[in-house]
């Protein structure tokens, strides 16, 4: 199967975005400047929404992109070739959203060290160049504030990976090599979980980024993220992901309430899990186990669901409306894409070609379009991740993929209750 299009589609894919940008009377193209500008500590965030997207007809667009070279606006941060080109392509998706997922682990490594959110980052696709590095989760930051200031681009917090300082003991059933990593953070330790919400908020305060929706774990559901997931090897034995995962919650709450200011909490962020296995909880199975005042937290649910996979939002809302609760959820899609995804990581298929896997996803938003309980999708990532292949530009930076037209037809000056595009693939 030929999984890209042709390294010359770069220059093509670029100019085309850029043109099509210039025909928008609302929207213009600001070229790079010879040098990074300085960061603006004074500078103002964009004003908060009053809300989330109501349930309705139509869809909002957002992305996760880690590396800030390629989501800095132009006139914010000069980049060189190949990057530029490709941080344009991103900037003409101009999504509603951005999704910012920090490794606690990454970033603190002692307990009593606060966590460095200047840490460096080299900027490769984990080993695979090229590479464009950064200073950690400031200089994302300011890259976010930069967007911000030309609309759009909300920020989404996901907050995972525990420091080996902080993880409860092994217990339960695992998986061969799990490590401190992928198990919840220790009661004791909560503390220094809302210590790192505090210093998030106070770093984006000084860079002008508005933190406004914050997730407390990612994939709470799956043993890579929570471990154990299950006391016993048993598909019947009760999921034993929920308990850790209120305990965030509800310190994840305490840390925004004690900060001031408007946040929200976006509840899940679980895995496009749908049956049962001896080391994983179902959705369903997880929803129903979590606390009332956990699930009632927040009126929205966030969930992962690839294409080539089943759709999740039918069980899920299904799940989430028998809690009872006061209002109810509306879904946000914070994790979707075409690729083949790890089969341990996604409900997803193979997809037999680029061709084939885009008309799916065109399908696939339009349903989602048409849902009212579903009112966001965040595609993932931009830059492809080698070991989760499902981004819109490969990761050598030499060619796009068919997604990343449909994903521009989606966003730029669309508005989400405009009728669906015609497919771009």
């Amino acid at each position: 199967m030929s999984r890209f299009v042709c390294a010359t589609c770069l220059a093509m894919v670029v100019v085309a975005v850029i043109a099509a940008l210039a025909q928008r009377d609302d929207a213009s193209v600001a070229a790079p400047t010879p040098a990074a500008a300085t960061p603006s500590p004074a500078a103002s965030p964009t004003a908060t929404p009053a809300g989330p997207p109501a349930a309705g007809q139509g869809l909002a667009i957002g992305v996760t992109e880690p590396n800030p070279n390629l989501v800095a606006a132009p006139a914010a941060r000069a980049v060189p070739p190949p990057w530029s080109g490709w941080r344009d392509a991103l900037g003409a998706i101009r999504p509603a959203y951005y999704r910012l997922v920090i490794d606690w682990a990454s970033i603190q490594p002692s307990p009593g060290v606060p966590a460095d959110l200047s840490t460096p980052n080299a900027g490769c696709m984990r080993e695979l160049s090229p590479c464009l590095g950064w200073a950690g989760v400031r200089e994302q930051l300011r890259a976010l504030a930069s967007r911000q200031r030309e609309g759009g681009w909300q920020g989404l917090v996901v907050l995972t990976g525990t420091p080996d300082w902080a993880a409860a003991p092994p217990s339960g059933c695992e998986r061969d090599g799990t490590t401190p990593h992928s198990r919840p953070p220790r009661a004791d330790a909560l503390s220094a979980y809302q210590k790192l919400v505090a210093d998030v908020l106070a770093a984006a305060a000084q860079e002008g980024a508005d933190l406004h929706y914050w997730s407390a774990w990612n994939e709470p559901n799956h043993p890579a993220f929570v471990s154990p997931q299950r006391g016993a090897c048993d598909s019947d034995s009760p999921t034993a992901a929920a308990a850790p995962y209120a305990d965030l919650v509800r310190a994840l709450q305490a840390a925004l309430s004690s900060a001031g200011g408007d946040h929200q909490i976006v509840l899940g962020e679980t895995a496009g899990l749908l049956k049962p296995t001896a080391r994983t909880s179902s959705v369903q199975e997880f929803i129903a186990a979590l606390p009332q005042d956990v699930v009632c937290a927040s009126t929205v649910w966030s969930q992962h669901g690839y294409i080539g996979g089943p759709d999740p939002v039918g069980p899920v809302a299904d799940a989430l409306a028998a809690r009872g609760c006061p209002q109810p959820h509306t879904i946000w899609m914070t994790e979707t894409g075409v690729g083949p995804a790890p089969s341990d990581l996604s409900g997803a298929r193979a997809i037999a070609g680029e061709q084939e896997g885009c008309r799916e996803l065109h399908d696939r938003l339009v349903t989602w379009w048409n849902d009212p309980r579903v009112t966001v999708v965040f595609q993932y990532t931009f830059r492809q991740d080698d070991r989760f292949p499902t981004g819109l530009i490969t990761t050598d930076l030499t060619a796009a993929r068919p997604t990343l037209a449909e994903w521009t037809a989606w966003g730029g000056a669309r508005r989400p209750a405009a009728p669906p595009p015609q497919p771009a693939c």
